[in-house]
């Protein structure tokens, strides 16, 4: 019987992502145990601001991923062929991209001190918002992007164990920091974001020494090297890079979207903590199917080359199948028995932890959503053709996840849910008729591809 490459390939990659996501579960929870002497208890307003950072942080996010897949696909390719001058080029490109990228993040670190308190939120919300965003988005510029090289290197070797071991890293430090600024220094708020952004060095300390690792004993084993190097170097990168991020832009732009509803809502900071609660929850519990997607990308490109189109419809079949075994098996026995738990852990008020509980049972319809989509994203990335993944994208945001998401939260009293239910599931019914409609256009391709 035929074995999939895809799983094995995919396994230290989930790995890694669980602990990557699990950043975001050790700041949510140590912030539903901040007080203040002046305003109380302040869990709900404190997770209401990381939810509100969220859509940024997934902006920044989706420029190091979609810089990171242009390099390692071009890092892949002139490793591939010996060509080692390409290599030190493409390298050289990259910090120049990393340079922009930073100054972005800081840009936006400045505009959210400013202008955090003035766009309409809770005083308390506004508070923690601009504090945790503002470390955040300073955090990215000045560590996260420099990672985008070593983990590149690493990955373009196929060395997914390190990227796990890098995560290990990264979330291990992240929860003694937390642990140490906040009960410790009594940082707040303040400590929960900076303990993250150090946890990231941690990460990219680890990533980089392999990275070093691997191109030594690469470099010893060339016999031959290919000499020369490319043409518009950055461009190439670009090619890749800018559609891959603007598809991940649109995934952040879609949260955003829904937290600007939520905010206008009669009870916003319970409506804005309960979302964050059942975004995190999705975001985390996605996170090997995100892996598989990862893996994907590189799987399908060798299989192109080879001229194996058949094994790539093979491995498609595979990730999804295997997706739908892991949400069936593991994801919904764990919502409906833990969610109810994390609901009341994670809340202050009996009005956040109703409205969490509302919602909360759905996180396996919205990966059920999601994991199509994915899959079939990384395939048409593989196989260098961006511009579906983009077209795709753009269909999922503004024809169907944000249209129905809003008509859910004017309608809700018609379909008999609160408005937070209905702007989920409006959001989830968008999440599975893009997949839909995407995996039927990729399955289509694969046929035409496989019949040439």
């Amino acid at each position: 019987m035929k074995k999939s490459l895809l799983l094995p390939l995919a396994l230290p990659l989930v790995i890694s992502f669980w602990l990557r996501s699990a950043f975001a579960w050790v700041d949510t929870i140590f912030a539903s145990l901040l007080h203040s002497d002046v305003d109380g208890a302040i869990g709900d307003a404190s997770i209401a601001a990381i939810g509100l950072a969220l859509p940024l942080d997934f902006l920044l996010t989706a420029f190091w991923v979609g810089t990171s897949n242009g390099v390692t696909a071009r890092l892949a390719s002139a490793i591939g062929a010996n060509r080692s001058e390409e290599v030190v080029q493409i390298k050289k490109s990259t910090y120049k991209i990393i340079f922009c990228l930073c100054s972005f993040a800081a840009l936006t670190a400045v505009i959210v001190w400013m202008y955090a308190e003035h766009i309409g939120l809770d005083p308390v919300v506004a508070k923690q918002f601009k504090i945790y965003a503002t470390v955040m988005m300073l955090g990215s510029a000045l560590t996260s992007f420099w990672s985008i090289i070593p983990d590149s290197i690493v990955k373009a070797h196929y060395d997914t164990r390190s990227t796990m071991w890098a995560g290990l890293w990264s979330s291990v430090t992240n929860l003694v920091l937390n642990a140490l600024f906040l009960f410790v220094f009594k940082w707040g708020i303040f400590g929960i974001a900076l303990s993250t952004v150090i946890g990231r060095i941690a990460g990219f300390v680890y990533a980089t020494i392999r990275a070093r690792r691997l191109e030594s004993q690469h470099l010893q084993s060339l016999k031959s090297p290919v000499l020369g190097v490319a043409a518009n170097p950055v461009r190439k990168i670009l090619l890749v890079a800018i559609p891959s991020s603007i598809t991940f832009i649109l995934m952040g732009f879609e949260s955003f979207a829904i937290n600007g509803i939520l905010k206008d809502t009669a009870d916003s900071v319970s409506s804005l903590a309960a979302w964050s609660i059942f975004d995190r929850s999705v975001r985390f519990l996605t996170m090997p199917i995100i892996a598989a997607s990862v893996a994907m990308l590189p799987l399908v490109a060798r299989l192109q080359g080879e001229n194996k189109s058949e094994d790539i419809r093979f491995e498609l079949l595979a990730g999804v199948r295997g997706s739908l075994i892991y949400i069936f098996v593991f994801v919904t026995p764990i919502v409906y028995f833990v969610g109810p738990l994390i609901a009341s852990a994670l809340s202050d008020s009996a009005v956040t932890q109703l409205v969490t509980q509302d919602v909360i049972y759905l996180v396996p319809l919205a990966i059920l959503g999601t994991a199509p989509f994915l899959l079939s994203r990384a395939t048409f990335d593989g196989l260098q053709r961006p511009r579906p993944a983009l077209i795709a994208s753009g269909v999922r945001t503004f024809v169907c996840v944000i249209p129905l998401a809003v008509y859910g939260s004017i309608n809700h009293g018609l379909l008999g849910l609160s408005q937070v239910q209905g702007i989920s599931l409006g959001y989830i019914a968008g999440l599975m008729l893009s997949s839909l409609g995407y995996w039927l256009w990729t399955t289509k391709s694969l046929s035409r591809l496989q019949s040439r």
